[in-house]
C-alpha cells in the first residue's frame, strides 16, 4: 500500500516537471523493494530510453562530475551500522536496483529522453546508523526524501538546499542534532516537512513561515525562545510546536489563519491565550496544555465553529469557562483539567448529554467532585494580566473581531 502511494506521488511531481525543465514520457519506471529486471514496477509501454546517461547531473550513472551513484555510495561510505542488509543491494552502478532507491524516465520539453533519474528515497524503519553527506544534494531531481526511524545522527547539510525538486522531507525519529536546518529554507518546492523526534534546538527562524509548507512537524525537539509572531503567514495545515523548550506568548494576530491542526503541548507559554486565536476559523485542533497560561479565557473562541478538540489542561487559567466555548457544535473533545477556573453554566452542563468528552476536574468549581484543596483557590494566578475578561453587555459577531477587538464586540458562534 506504501508502495502504491509513493508511485502515484512520483506521477504527479512529474507531471509538474513537464511545465518546467523535465517531462515525463509513457515509459515513467519506479524502483521498488530490491530493484532489479525483475523487481522493478513500469507504468505505461516505455522501456528504459537510450540517451546518454552522463547527459545530467543528477542521472543514474553519473555525470557532470557527480550524480546519483556517486551520491549514493558516498552516503553509503557515511553509514556505519546496517542490522538488515539495506546497502548490500548497494552495489553496481545501476543505483534503481537499490533498494530503498525509486527511480523514473525522464525526457525534456521536446520529448527526447535524458535518462533515468532518482526521484524518490524511502528508508523509513531502516535502523540505519550514520550521517548525511554533501554529496546529497547530486539529487537534483529527488521529489522524495523519507529517513523516519533510524539512527541517523549529526546536523543537516547547508548543501541540501540544491535539491530544488525535493517536495517531502521526513527525518523524524533520528539522533540529528545542532541548530534548526537551514537548507529547508531554500528548497523550493518543499511541502511538508517532518523533523520530529531529534535534537534540534535553538530558536525556530521567521523564514519557516513564510514558505508554502502544507505540513510543519516541529515536535519533540530542543527548540527554545519565542514562537515567530509570522506564524499567521504559514498556509499550513498542521504546525506541531509540542514538547520543546519555547517560551514567551502564543503570538497574537488579527490575520486569518487555515491551520486545522496546531499543537503548543508541553512548552514554556506563558502569557494570556490570545484572543485573535478567534480568527484561526478553520481550526479543528487546538492544544495549549501543559503551558504556564493564565487570565482568564477570549469569548471569541466560540468563532472555532470548526473546532473538534480543544484542550486548554495544566496551565493557570481562571475565571468561569465562557458558555460559549461549551455551545460549539462539532465539539468531539474539551479539556480544561488542572487549572484555576471557578464555575460553567448551562451549556457546558449538557456537554456529557451531547456525548461530548469533558474533564474539568482539579479546577475550583464548587459543588464538583475532584476538584483542588480550597487554599489552592484562594489565589488565583495571573491577576494582574489584561486579558481578564469583562462580562459583555452585547453579542459577539464572527467576523468582527479584528473591528471590535478591545472593545465589547467581538464575536458570536455559528448556530
Amino acid at each position: 500500500m506504501e508502495n502504491c502511494s509513493l508511485v502515484l506521488v512520483l506521477l504527479l511531481h512529474f507531471t509538474t516537471l513537464v511545465q518546467s525543465a523535465i517531462t515525463v514520457g509513457v515509459g515513467v519506471g519506479v524502483s521498488i523493494g530490491n530493484g532489479g529486471s525483475g523487481g522493478n514496477l513500469w507504468l505505461g509501454e516505455g522501456s528504459s530510453p537510450p540517451g546518454d546517461p552522463f547527459e545530467r547531473p543528477g542521472s543514474v550513472f553519473g555525470g557532470g562530475g557527480g550524480g546519483a551513484y556517486a551520491a549514493l555510495q558516498a552516503w553509503k561510505s557515511a553509514i556505519t551500522d546496517d542490522p538488515l542488509g539495506i546497502l548490500s543491494t548497494w552495489v553496481g552502478s545501476d543505483v534503481c536496483s537499490y533498494k530503498g532507491v525509486f527511480c523514473a524516465d525522464s525526457q525534456d520539453l521536446l520529448g527526447n529522453p535524458t535518462g533515468r533519474v532518482v526521484a524518490a528515497i524511502d528508508l523509513n524503519h531502516g535502523n540505519l546508523q550514520g550521517t548525511l553527506v554533501k554529496e546529497l544534494s547530486y539529487l537534483s531531481d529527488l521529489s522524495i526524501l523519507h529517513l523516519n526511524t533510524n539512527r541517523f545522527s549529526g546536523t543537516i547539510p547547508f548543501s541540501l538546499r540544491e535539491l530544488t525538486s525535493l517536495t517531502e522531507l521526513d527525518l523524524s525519529n533520528n539522533r540529528f542534532s545542532g541548530s534548526f536546518p537551514t537548507a529547508v529554507l531554500y528548497i523550493p518546492s518543499l511541502l511538508y516537512l517532518d523533523i520530529r523526534f531529534n535534537y534540534f534546538s535553538g530558536p525556530l527562524p521567521m523564514e519557516l513561515f513564510n514558505k508554502k509548507l502544507d505540513a510543519i512537524f516541529l515536535n519533540n525537539n530542543l527548540f527554545e525562545g519565542e514562537i515567530p509572531d509570522n506564524i499567521a503567514n504559514s498556509p499550513a495545515s498542521v504546525i506541531n510546536f509540542a514538547n520543546n523548550k519555547l517560551s514567551g506568548n502564543i503570538p497574537f494576530t488579527f490575520s486569518y489563519v487555515g491551520v486545522k491542526e496546531i499543537l503548543f503541548l508541553n512548552n514554556k507559554l506563558t502569557g494570556c491565550v490570545p484572543e485573535g486565536i478567534g480568527l484561526w476559523t478553520d481550526l479543528q485542533v487546538l492544544d495549549v496544555s501543559s503551558n504556564s497560561l493564565s487570565g482568564h479565557l477570549p469569548d471569541s473562541l466560540a468563532c472555532l465553529s470548526g473546532i473538534e478538540v480543544l484542550n486548554l489542561a495544566n496551565n493557570k487559567l481562571s475565571g468561569e469557562l465562557p458558555d460559549l466555548i461549551c455551545s460549539l457544535r462539532n465539539l468531539i473533545n474539551l479539556t480544561v483539567s488542572a487549572n484555576f477556573f471557578s464555575g460553567f453554566n448551562q451549556d457546558c452542563e449538557r456537554l456529557t448529554f451531547r456525548d461530548v468528552g469533558f474533564d474539568f476536574s482539579f479546577n475550583c468549581i464548587p459543588g464538583k467532585g475532584m476538584q483542588r484543596p480550597q487554599p489552592q483557590c484562594s489565589g488565583a494566578p495571573g491577576g494582574g494580566l489584561s486579558c481578564l475578561r469583562n462580562p459583555l453587555t452585547k453579542p459577539l459577531v464572527c467576523g468582527s473581531i479584528v473591528g471590535g477587538l478591545g472593545t465589547e464586540a467581538a464575536a458570536t458562534p455559528s448556530p
